[in-house]
């Protein structure tokens, strides 16, 4: 019997390096698409190099996404690539929505239009509920998206169900809220924070800059994530699930954990710095995942305290190739 193929855009990523582990472990043939740049991003993918099938190619071109759905026949697509950062997001918003919001409708009108029969994921986001109108937030909460990532995610999420809904698509969208690893990019709090108690603690950095304390997230580990998102394309009828640990947590409290963890005050390092808060802010998300544990049978194995000392205990040692995470 032939090995299932899946396609994954944004492997290179934090979650399509976890993704990419656990279809291999299912004993998939894994494609990854990756944009030519000048320097290779593998870091993350490094050690499965060897193991899947890295092919060029950009959710703004649609040429490209022609051909690969026409060359590779997948039996199940995972789109996860997305300009991702919300901050940035108010920087460069018109590609934010380019490659989070149309590459989503180009990459479903190649399956499409090339007659690929697949399963297909969209990688949704809690930022979608943004200034939220009820907590915790489910499957039925309206969306009130607070930047332009979070508008983007909200385009791919409803084109993904128009084609679901047109063209009788199998395509879901998981609603995944905050997840975070060593894998996470240098850039988001969680992993700029434990990466700041590693220079610290090498005697490297002397203060931590940031911005909003008290907004609060529901934080769990990409990894859960991925086996969820992958459950979801195992399901007889498509569908859209939420993925959340169910608890929130403030960066303040982040602080407390992970520095109370190596026994240290942040008080004593952290500046608040009027550069790193948003133009919009998003206060509070806390998601409800019963959905996805009643149909799906998904649990969040990581819980909070766990997943924030996972992530110091690696940024503890200098790694030589986490400068590569973005």
């Amino acid at each position: 019997m032939a090995k299932r193929k899946a396609f994954i855009t944004g492997i290179t990523g934090q979650d399509g390096s976890y993704l990419a582990e656990i279809l291999l472990e299912k004993d998939y043939e894994v494609y990854g698409m990756i944009r030519r740049s000048s320097s290779f991003n593998t870091a993350r993918i490094d050690h499965i190099f060897g193991d899947v099938e890295l092919v060029f190619g950009d959710l703004t071109d649609g040429s490209v996404l022609n051909r690969l759905m026409r060359t590779i026949q997948p039996d199940e697509v995972y789109n996860l690539g997305a300009q991702s950062h919300v901050q940035v997001s108010f920087e460069i918003p018109e590609f934010t929505a380019d490659t989070t919001g149309m590459g989503t409708l180009r990459l479903l009108d190649a399956i499409r239009e090339e007659g690929v029969r697949c399963r297909f994921y969209e990688a949704g986001s809690s930022e979608m509920f943004g200034k939220v109108l009820e907590t915790p937030q489910t499957e039925a909460t309206p969306f009130y998206p607070r930047s332009p990532y979070g508008v983007s995610k909200v385009f791919g999420y409803w084109i993904t169900r128009n084609y679901r809904e047109a063209y009788g698509m199998y395509a879901v969208n998981g609603i995944l809220f905050n997840h975070e690893s060593p894998r996470r990019g240098p850039t988001f709090v969680t992993r700029k924070v434990t990466r700041a108690i590693g220079a610290i603690l090498r005697g490297e950095q002397d203060e931590l800059r940031l911005g909003n304390l008290e907004a609060k997230r529901d934080w769990g580990f990409a990894r859960d994530y991925m086996e969820g998102a992958w459950q979801m394309l195992q399901a007889e009828e498509p569908d859209d699930y939420i993925l959340a640990t169910g608890e929130t947590h403030s960066v303040r409290e982040l602080l407390d954990e992970a520095f109370g963890y190596v026994e240290l005050d942040w008080n004593k390092y952290v500046k608040i710095d009027e550069r790193y808060f948003r133009p919009s802010e998003v206060d509070l998300l806390l998601g409800d995942a019963s959905k996805a544990r009643e149909k799906l049978g998904w649990e969040p194995r990581v819980r909070f305290p766990e997943l924030v000392r996972m992530m110091v205990d690696h940024d503890r040692e200098r790694r030589h190739t986490e400068e590569h995470y973005v």
